[in-house]
């Protein structure tokens, strides 16, 4: 990757990423980056262990290299279905938490809803976000959606998400990639590792 005049600022992208480079403006410094754990009430026995542990190699990797990771826990509102259980849906027995920086709640589906994450973004200078969790289709759709009409560059990290359904995977992706990215972009576990790894032994 090449760097500019001050070597504190790394300049590149994200392999690979569709349907553009990511970031846009093609600064990966960590400085600026953070990573969304989004997780939603449901039957943890449910979870794809690949998604999970994609997601883990993610926020480790992440971390080294120096962004901040903030756990984002999201809930279905009353006039809708009822929780699907206690546990966070992105949580499997014997694997405990992903750990992160910070943890945030919000009052509904998108992470940012009647929650301080916006706040706790700006105040630590967060320009781009990488977003993994589930379930795919609801929460962390729902707060990228979010995320990039407040101005964060996003990327979705999709082998690193769990859908609720399966069937719903192509439509999600296709939602974001439209029109260009209109949402954002899409990328996966191994080009994020492949653009970062190397920030954590700079750290």
């Amino acid at each position: 990757m090449a760097t500019t005049t001050d070597d504190r600022i790394r300049t590149g992208h994200v392999a690979q990423t569709t349907p553009y480079a990511w970031p846009w403006n093609g600064v990966l410094d960590a400085t600026g980056t953070a990573v969304l754990v989004v997780e939603a009430p449901g039957d943890s026995g449910a979870i794809d262990d690949g998604g999970l542990r994609n997601a883990e190699v993610v926020v480790a990797t992440l971390r080294r290299a120096g962004c901040i990771a903030i756990r984002v826990l999201t809930r279905r509102v009353p006039s809708t279905r009822p929780f699907g259980g206690a546990a966070s849906a992105f949580s499997a027995e014997g694997t405990g938490e992903i750990p992160t920086d910070a943890t945030v709640s919000s009052q509904g589906v998108d992470g940012f809803f009647g929650s301080p994450l916006e706040s706790i973004l700006r105040r630590a200078g967060i320009e781009r976000l990488l977003l993994v969790g589930a379930w795919l289709e609801t929460s962390v759709h729902s707060t990228m959606r979010t995320a990039n009409d407040m101005g964060f560059e996003c990327l979705l990290v999709v082998d690193a998400c769990v859908p609720g359904e399966t069937d719903l995977v192509a439509n999600s992706v296709s939602m974001i990639e439209m029109s260009g990215g209109i949402f954002g972009a899409v990328g996966t576990t191994a080009q994020v590792v492949e653009a970062y790894a190397h920030e954590g032994e700079r750290a």
